[in-house]
């Protein structure tokens, strides 16, 4: 029987419901059914790092590979309750600034906040910048499919969840000495923010390869 620990790395298999009905899920038949379209395959995380929902995430600990397992969640512990304040009537110039035609249902992005279209009207608009999943019961039923050992999976899972793309990279060195160079040396302050954080999440060091300079090699003409 193996268990799950705090730093472990794992693919696991989930599908989110608030109120019963589903908003994410990593399950091909789950997606199947819901009739969507795009690829969905199992989710990478590290387990303790809040790479998932924090109640679920602390919830994984101590859990056994290959079991089912479900977690009901109240809004507290999930997304939190609806906030009343963050509910804001703006005048409906501030759209047509950035070239937007809001309409109720609508979902906008405004000061770097995803907020959705609650009525428009003499031209003012009310938006609700509540998380969608706030105030709703939260359920997850989950497998963890397995542990993952291998570095390179690892390294791609942080870049997938922090970079958000991927870059090339070498692993090299062997057991403690091993170090993770990535290959593109313009990224080398963004990877030196989460050096720290990625060497205790893996045991790895991180670095990037340096610039190579070229050398102009003058030639005189011999007469």
């Amino acid at each position: 029987m193996t268990t799950i620990n705090k730093n472990d790395f794992v693919e696991i298999e989930f599908t989110g419901k608030a109120n019963n009905e589903v908003f994410d899920t990593t399950d091909k038949e789950v997606a199947k059914k819901m009739g969507l379209e795009y690829d969905v395959t199992p989710l990478i995380i590290s387990v303790g790092n809040q790479m998932l929902l924090k109640s679920f995430d602390d919830f994984l600990e101590g859990k056994e590979i290959g079991k089912k397992y479900s977690l009901k969640l109240t809004p507290e512990k999930a997304f939190g309750k609806r906030n009343p304040s963050m509910i804001k009537t703006m005048p409906i110039k501030v759209f047509h600034e950035k070239e937007i035609n809001p309409y109720p249902g609508m979902a906008v992005q405004l000061d770097n906040y995803i907020a959705k279209v609650l009525s428009v009207s003499g031209g003012r608009v009310s938006v609700d910048f509540n998380n969608p999943l706030a105030g709703k019961d939260i359920e997850y039923d989950f497998t963890i499919k397995r542990k993952v050992e291998d570095d390179t999976e690892r390294v791609n899972a942080l870049q997938e969840f922090f970079f958000k793309q991927k870059f090339e990279f070498v692993i090299k060195g062997e057991g403690k000495d091993k170090k993770v160079i990535f290959k593109k040396p313009e990224i080398k302050p963004f990877v030196d923010i989460f050096k720290p954080k990625f060497n205790a999440m893996t045991g790895l060091d991180f670095d990037v390869e340096e610039k190579s300079e070229k050398k102009e090699v003058k030639e005189e003409k011999k007469e």
